[in-house]
């Protein structure tokens, strides 16, 4: 579980955790909170730039927040998936417990289901998911609320993006051999599509490490801090991050059945999450680096 961090203007490595985090810790939160869950046992599985994720026996997970702007994003997650996963097709882990702060811990916490799965940049989605991708797509691109968590960085015009995206792309000229010579012209083209009107509800970080792969079929959609509302071009750019057949890829495109502009602005989305992975994932995840690389040539591929 892991978000796509937003540092615009250079490659950044992982910011370091703002609290202290261990199983002792976790174990005191559950045993004061939640105690009939405290014995079961508990382990460390993964520390995105936001938070922590611990299993928790067999069914369960713990989400704590590492940093504070990872508070808002749990906070942001139980008090809205409840209402959204009823009427999604794959499998959402909504939080089944909100934790509060204690223990010597300042943020709110969760306990959630336990969804079986490897992350989709370790386990491809085979090419037959493209119809489960483009239903779960479909059915969360409805009409979002007014009162919809606001978030700054995602489902808004992508020109209010622009200086950061073309700083790193930029700069990955630089670093790498990415041919950037078909890239920029995807990119102003997205710059260039009419902006919309939707106002759907986004995922907002779709990316590989947020979606969950058993036996080849897609199994679960984590890790909802960044849930707003906006553009569903946003979303979109899942297709070029999550699947690695290009018929697949087409098949979702047809599927998904939307307008020119909506799709150039999607290629813009896929070359904005593609050149941030690359260029943080250049400085200390690797996992990352190789997520952009697929992603630019996906797109490449497509052009």
């Amino acid at each position: 579980m892991t978000d796509i961090p937003d540092t615009e203007t250079a490659a950044a490595s992982t910011p370091p955790a703002e609290v202290e985090v261990d199983e002792t810790l976790v174990r005191r939160l559950l045993e004061s909170q939640q105690p009939e869950l405290a014995a079961l046992s508990l382990e460390l599985v993964a520390e995105g730039w936001d938070n922590f994720t611990f299993r928790l026996g067999t069914v369960y997970a713990v989400r704590l927040p590492r940093r504070e702007v990872g508070a808002m994003l749990i906070e942001r997650e139980q008090k809205w998936l409840a209402k959204l996963a009823p009427k999604l097709p794959l499998p959402t882990p909504v939080p089944k417990y909100a934790g509060a702060p204690g223990e010597g811990f300042p943020w709110a916490w969760s306990v959630l289901p336990w969804l079986e799965g490897e992350a989709a940049d370790l386990a491809e989605p085979s090419a037959d998911q493209a119809a489960p991708l483009v239903a779960f797509l479909r059915a969360l691109h409805m009409k979002a609320p007014q009162d919809a968590p606001p978030n700054p960085v995602r489902g808004i015009p992508l020109v209010e993006r622009a200086k950061g995206v073309e700083e790193r792309l930029k700069r990955l000229e630089q670093w790498t051999d990415l041919d950037t010579t078909r890239i920029w012209p995807m990119w102003r083209e997205a710059l260039a599509a009419p902006i919309s009107e939707d106002n759907v509800w986004l995922h907002g970080d779709l990316h590989a490490r947020n979606v969950l792969v058993a036996g080849g079929a897609i199994s679960g959609i984590i890790d909802w801090g960044d849930m707003t509302s906006g553009d569903p071009a946003t979303d979109l750019a899942s297709i070029w991050m999550l699947l690695g057949d290009k018929a697949a890829r087409e098949h979702a495109i047809s599927a998904y059945d939307t307008d020119d502009a909506t799709w150039a602005r999607a290629k813009g989305w896929a070359i904005l999450f593609a050149a941030i992975l690359l260029d943080t994932g250049l400085a200390d995840t690797p996992r990352h680096a190789v997520m952009g690389e697929r992603t630019f040539a996906r797109l490449l591929a497509d052009t």
